[in-house]
């Protein structure tokens, strides 16, 4: 369970599990079992004869016919599995966790080597690169989220160590990549699109304050910042695609834990036959009891339930079946918002959910993935203005689609290979949206205004790209995409490229451009018919990159990017602001009256990353950055975005001295982003937040600095094990503002922080 501690507490809870570690320590040595299969990448066939291998160890198998490989009897730990066949490049998967008494799956595809087997060895295969998308792409797996310090396992906190990731506020995950807002990025997890990972989402955007994803499901993360290929459309930033593992196909296994989350249970186990696997997973919240630490003054209830169930069709065909599922509840009482300096108080009450399924069929030199899928969020928010009690805004808006996504990978020789498909979404919004006179940012007042419609329109899709390979360390992606939208009844073509060339077996040279296109938002195209003639946002990415292994474990990158941005909507009545920003980060309250879109914005920085995996001992990933982020206003006058921090770094990693102890650390430090600041006398005249419309984004924020600290300790047992955690955030109570307001009360400006040092204990049983 997760709780808040005084230090003599803290120091009394150490004392304890250093006490019992002894006591807790098995006499004998508990062992496990690590089994999976090894497929050909490009066709999903199984490679017979692959070479697998602890690292650091003698321990090792082979592959049988069906690509199957156990090894048995292995000492609890946490391993790096490697994995190399002839004419294949070698392959290592790290942070895989032995457990007691249980079967730990890892699967592995290779991909055919195009150089000479002696000059890839050194590479030991650690970073695994896409062929598709060679340049700003990182990816984690499920153990190095859970472990990671400052994220409570939400998939979108772990990104904040990465130089792309503006710092924006702790009490949101909103990813601001290079320079865009929250609207810009996209999430797929197994071959289904989710518009939103998160509890509480913002509508419109992809960003909330508490992940929804379990990380105990989680096999792999695959974060693209740009550049990503034409698999990938309706976006400007950024894709995130993730994978469900599959359940225990062996045996019966459960878990139960307590985190920052909330209370959890997991079961899982085989299909009848061992034909597949089922796995599903119940949380529910008590957030209610940190709400004094964190400082926000409000008590958020929410529950999440996920599932996966894998069946083999046949030895060529499978079915997945996956459904996410999440309710919310908040309510803002007057009194703690205006002392936490909100204008405004009421309740939040939603629901998100996604349900689908994947049929993946194996061809002769190639697969298909076609999943079809149906999401649905719900909006219910009543809002009063704190100064007056004015019933501000009443929402009771659903969302949903209907859709089928259709990937297709065929390699027609070993040179080249072709990726097409198409994406198919039907969607059915219901919009209730009332909103009172108010006075807004700048201290104008807004008339009311009522959405109340009901909607369906089609989207469409399709792309292709070809993977061609004309010498042996060369490697060019070039692709075509097809967007339409019957909403406004727009269709492009978005054309992108990519390469990577390989200097050596430890460097290489890569880069990408593309054209990505974003349709507007239903959500805004209800406000007037008249936006239905705009035109859409549209990005131009350019990227070049250099990366080099300082060692098999370890790997330095440098990235230079341009994101040239076209076509974003302006509003001729507040021609100061960026819409996008505004919306993204749910600023504004009142649906917008007139829009242009002849907007124009760019983002360009470089970014450095060292990253070492973890093998034994030390592991971590520095990073920093300099960029810039800026947009040219109605008005004609160029200004700093909302998420132009200009320089970012970040320190994270851990130690790891053997298989009880881990310990591990991250800091973050971000230039101060910009914001407006208060006309104080119009404040004053009114007693409420004013913004000096002559200053937009026209002053910076402090700079933000964070330290999160963590320390993990197993327990193992001949068939089960515990692990206990403790954290904290902002270890050295960093007082990072969040905003400065009016203060109604006190009469007088006042600054809303981030969190302050948050201790937080969590635990997990495995059996």
């Amino acid at each position: 369970m997760t709780f808040t501690f005084s230090r003599y507490q803290l120091g009394l809870l150490l004392a304890v599990v250093f006490l019992l570690s002894p006591i807790c320590r098995a006499s004998d040595s508990p062992q496990g079992t690590v089994k999976g299969r090894v497929v050909d990448a490009s066709t999903m066939q199984p490679i017979i004869g692959a070479s697998i291998g602890l690292v650091g160890t003698t321990a090792g198998a082979s592959t049988d016919e069906e690509g199957h490989y156990r090894i048995q009897k292995v000492p609890v730990g946490t391993y790096a599995v490697s994995f190399r066949s002839l004419g294949y490049e070698p392959l290592t998967i790290t942070d895989i966790v032995v457990k007691p008494g249980r079967i730990v799956f890892v699967n592995a595809e290779l991909r055919q080597s195009t150089v000479a087997v002696d000059s890839i060895v050194v590479s030991a295969g650690f970073f695994a690169q896409p062929e598709d998308a060679p340049s700003s792409s990182v990816s984690f797996s499920g153990e190095e989220i859970r472990r990671s310090p400052g994220t409570a396992g939400d998939v979108s906190r772990i990104l904040a160590g990465l130089p792309s990731i503006a710092k924006v506020d702790d009490q949101m995950n909103a990813l601001a990549v290079r320079g865009g807002s929250p609207l810009e990025n996209t999430f797929y997890l197994d071959n289904i699109e989710i518009p939103n990972i998160n509890h509480y989402p913002l509508q419109g955007t992809t960003s909330g304050p508490i992940g929804l994803l379990n990380v105990d499901f989680i096999k792999s993360v695959d974060f693209s910042a740009g550049g990503f290929p034409a698999a990938y459309g309706g976006r400007l930033s950024s894709v995130m695609g993730m994978t469900f593992r599959e359940g225990n196909r062996e045996e019966f296994d459960g878990q139960i834990g307590a985190h920052f989350a909330g209370l959890e249970a997991t079961v899982e186990g085989p299909m009848a036959g061992r034909r597949g696997s089922w796995m599903f997973s119940a949380r529910r919240s008590y957030l209610d009891l940190l709400v004094d630490a964190i400082g926000t003054g409000v008590a958020p209830k929410y529950s999440d339930y996920q599932g996966k169930a894998v069946y083999d069709l046949s030895s060529r065909s499978q079915l997945t079946v996956l459904g996410v599922a999440g309710v919310d509840y908040i309510e803002f009482e007057k009194d703690q918002s205006i002392e936490d300096g909100f204008s405004v108080y009421g309740i939040s009450d939603g629901w998100e959910y996604a349900f689908g399924t994947n049929w993946r069929y194996l061809w002769k030199s190639g697969f298909s993935n076609t999943s079809l899928g149906y999401l649905a969020t719900k909006y219910g928010n009543s809002f009063y203005e704190t100064k007056s009690d004015l019933h501000l805004t009443e929402q009771n808006t659903t969302e949903a689609a209907l859709q089928v996504r259709n990937r297709n990978h065929y390699r027609s020789s070993e040179s080249l290979s072709l990726d097409f498909g198409f994406d198919l979404k039907q969607v059915f919004n219901d919009y209730y949206n009332r909103i009172s006179e108010y006075t807004n940012f700048v201290g104008d007042t807004t008339a009311p205004d009522t959405v109340d419609i009901y909607e369906k329109a089609v989207f469409a899709g399709g792309y292709v790209s070809a993977t061609w390979r004309p010498v042996s360390r060369l490697t060019t992606t070039f692709g075509l995409r097809f967007d339409w939208s019957e909403a406004n009844h727009n269709h492009y073509v978005s054309p992108r490229f990519s390469f990577s060339w390989e200097f050596s077996n430890r460097t290489a040279l890569t880069g990408a451009t593309g054209v990505y296109r974003q349709f507007l938002q239903p959500s805004i195209l209800v406000w007037s018919d008249s936006f239905r003639q705009l035109r859409d946002p549209m990005a131009v990415h350019y990227v070049l990159g250099a990366r080099h292994l300082l060692r098999s474990d370890t790997r330095l990158t440098v990235e230079v990017f341009y994101k040239e941005y076209y076509h974003m909507p302006m509003d001729p009545d507040q021609p100061q602001l960026m819409l996008a920003d505004e919306y993204g980060f749910a600023r504004l309250y009142a649906p917008v009256k007139t829009l242009v879109d002849n907007g124009r914005a760019y983002s360009a920085g470089v970014e450095l990353t060292l990253q070492r995996k973890l093998v034994s001992g030390l592991y971590g990933l520095v990073s920093g950055s300099y960029s810039r982020s800026r947009y040219e206003g109605y008005d004609g006058v160029w200004r700093d975005r909302l998420v132009d921090n200009k320089v970012l770094v970040s320190v994270e990693g851990g130690y790891k001295p053997n298989e009880r102890w881990d310990y591990s650390l991250r800091w973050v430090f971000a230039g101060g982003r910009p914001y407006t600041p208060l006309d104080e006398e119009a404040s004053a005249a009114i007693n409420r937040s004013v913004r000096d419309e002559t200053l937009v984004n026209g002053e910076r924020f402090p700079a933000y600095h964070s330290l999160n600290l963590r320390v993990d300790r197993r327990f193992n047992w001949s068939g089960s094990n515990l692990i206990v955690y403790l954290s904290v955030w902002n270890a050295y109570n960093r007082e990072n503002v969040s905003d400065y307001y009016w203060n109604e009360i006190e009469q007088k400006q006042d600054v809303i922080h981030q969190w302050s040092m948050l201790p937080i204990v969590g635990m997990e049983y495995e059996f």
